[in-house]
């Protein structure tokens, strides 16, 4: 694990491998070690960065909402810090947001696109509503509270009862995360805009992920942006659902290693 101070926050990350750059931003409320599979697959022929987002994992905490324009300017400091130019940015639920924000932004330091189990559309009222009512539940019980609720939404039954270690792995992570931290992160992302109609300004090489269970972001979703995003490719996790790289890490890795070869160096 490295740090740096970047902007208010101290920001922590994982730097392996050489060759060119590729950023991987984890969802909430998860941290870093999410991507462990990917940083091992990618490592090989590529230089992977894995850091924890404000008040995730071991990046520091703010009050204030911590919105996917804030996250993305933390992760633009951090490769200032690097000196490090240009990226392939890919983001999971959480991290796509942050990925679509960055990509808005600063389009001239990313050469690729990696959108997993993501989505463009703004919050509802009711999604809104609801982060809010979660965000409260967290501060005043905790993130265990939320832990088996949350669980049940983003794995499916099958690797409930056939990989248990990934049941606790994604549980820990969960249990780990700062209230103060997951809260701000609720309120920022139910603060985002919408961003449907700026995924045809979108010219980089784009790859779509999405697990076929997905319930939270389903396959229609990450179908919308594949017909929106000219060029873009799709690839479906059969059988996997929100966390799909961590449900099918194998079929994962293959799709980000043969999206990463199309790639000119």
């Amino acid at each position: 694990m490295s740090v740096e101070r970047v902007r208010d926050i101290e920001m922590a990350y994982d730097d392996v491998g050489s060759g060119p750059v590729v950023v991987l931003l984890h969802g909430y409320p998860f941290n870093r070690s999410m991507w462990r599979e990917q940083s091992e697959a990618l490592s090989a022929s590529n230089r992977v960065i894995t850091p924890d987002l404000r008040g995730h994992g071991e990046t520091s905490v703010t009050s204030e909402p911590a919105t996917m324009e804030e996250m993305a300017r933390d992760v633009l400091a951090l490769l200032d810090k690097l000196g490090i130019n240009r990226i392939t940015l890919g983001g999971l639920s959480m991290g796509g947001y942050v990925a679509l924000a960055f990509y808005r932004r600063f389009p001239l330091r990313v050469r690729a696109l990696i959108l997993a189990d993501t989505r463009p559309q703004a919050d509802t009222p009711d999604a809104k509503r609801n982060r809010e009512e979660q965000a409260q539940k967290i501060l005043k019980e905790g993130m265990e509270s939320i832990a088996d609720d949350f669980l049940k939404k983003v794995l499916t039954p099958a690797t409930f009862s056939e990989k248990p270690e990934t049941v606790a792995r994604v549980r820990e992570m969960i249990t780990k995360t700062n209230p103060q931290g997951a809260a701000s992160t609720l309120r920022g992302m139910a603060a985002r805009p919408n961003q449907t109609d700026f995924l045809e300004a979108i010219f980089v090489p784009t790859l779509v992920i999405v697990g076929s269970e997905d319930q939270l972001t389903p396959p229609a979703d990450a179908e919308l942006m594949h017909r929106q995003i000219r060029g873009s490719r799709i690839s479906i996790m059969e059988g996997a659902s929100h966390l799909s790289n961590l449900e099918r890490p194998t079929e994962f890795n293959l799709a980000l290693k043969s999206f990463l070869d199309t790639l000119q160096p």
